[in-house]
C-alpha cells in the first residue's frame, strides 16, 4: 500500500484522468466492474459524489468501489451527507463561483466532525461553476448561477481566491451532462494565473475535447458520463491519451 499522502500521490501522476462514479447512476452491483474498467485504463484517482443523492447506500457503494481499486478512492461530496469512512481522502468543497452561503460554507461546517471521525484525509478545493449552455444538476441544487463562460477574467479572479485561501486545487465544472465543456480560453488563463494544480470537468465525451483541455493547462480533466454511457469510447480516450 503506498503510504504517501493522496495529495502527494495525485500530483505525482499529473496530468491525468480522474473518474467519476455517480452513485446514483451506478448501482452498487456494477460498482466492481465500473471500478476495474476505470483503474484498467489508467485513471489516476477515482471520484465518488452525486449532486442530489437518492440512493440509501452510499457507504455500500464506497466500499465496493474501494475493495476494488489500484488507485485513490476520494469522495466528491454534493453535501455533508455523502462521507463515508471507507475512502481514502475528501474533496473539501467551496462553490466559491455561487453565493449560496450554505456551499461556500454551511454545508462544510455540518460535515467536519464526521470527516474528522472517519479519518478522511482533507483536500481544500475551490470549486468553480462555469456557463455549459445547458441548466446542470449542480446549478439547480446548489442555487447559484454559474461563471458567464464568455468571461474568464470572472474564472480567473475566482480561482486566484481560491489559491489565496489556501486551496489546494482548482476544479473548474461545467456540470454533469454539460452541454458545452468549460472553453479552453477559460482554462488557458485560470493556468496562465494560478500556481494550483488546475482540474476541468463537464461534457468532455470526446478524445478531441479533452485533448484540447489538457492543452490548454488542465492538470487532471474529469471524465464522468462517457465511463456509464459508452464504456467503448471512454477506453478509447484513454488509450489515444498515453
Amino acid at each position: 500500500m503506498n503510504s504517501k499522502p493522496i495529495y502527494d500521490q495525485l500530483n505525482s501522476a499529473r496530468p491525468g484522468v480522474l473518474a467519476l462514479l455517480d452513485p446514483d447512476r451506478i448501482s452498487t452491483e456494477d460498482a466492481r466492474s465500473v471500478t476495474k474498467l476505470v483503474c484498467d485504463n489508467g485513471v489516476k484517482g477515482i471520484l465518488l459524489g452525486s449532486s442530489l443523492l437518492v440512493t440509501p447506500h452510499f457507504d455500500k457503494f464506497v466500499r465496493a468501489v474501494k475493495d476494488n481499486a489500484s488507485c485513490p478512492v476520494i469522495l466528491f461530496p454534493g453535501g455533508s451527507h455523502q462521507v463515508s469512512s471507507s475512502a481514502d481522502a475528501i474533496f473539501f468543497l467551496s462553490l466559491l463561483s455561487g453565493r449560496n452561503s450554505e456551499f461556500l460554507v454551511g454545508e462544510q461546517v455540518k460535515a467536519v466532525f464526521l470527516i474528522r471521525e472517519c479519518g478522511l484525509e482533507v483536500i481544500p478545493v475551490g470549486y468553480i461553476l462555469i456557463e455549459s449552455g445547458n441548466f446542470t444538476a449542480v446549478e439547480y441544487i446548489s442555487n447559484t448561477k454559474p461563471i458567464p463562460r464568455t468571461k474568464p477574467e470572472i474564472a480567473v479572479a475566482h480561482a486566484l481566491v481560491g489559491q489565496y485561501f489556501g486551496m489546494k486545487y482548482i476544479y473548474l465544472e461545467a456540470g454533469s451532462g454539460a452541454q458545452n465543456a468549460v472553453p479552453p480560453d477559460t482554462v488557458r488563463k485560470v493556468k496562465q494565473n494560478v500556481t494550483v494544480p488546475l482540474i476541468v470537468g463537464g461534457g468532455l465525451r470526446t478524445y478531441d475535447r479533452v485533448r484540447e483541455i489538457c492543452d490548454a493547462g488542465a492538470d487532471f480533466v474529469v471524465l464522468g458520463s462517457i465511463i456509464e454511457r459508452s464504456p467503448v469510447e471512454f477506453k478509447e480516450i484513454m488509450r489515444r491519451l498515453k
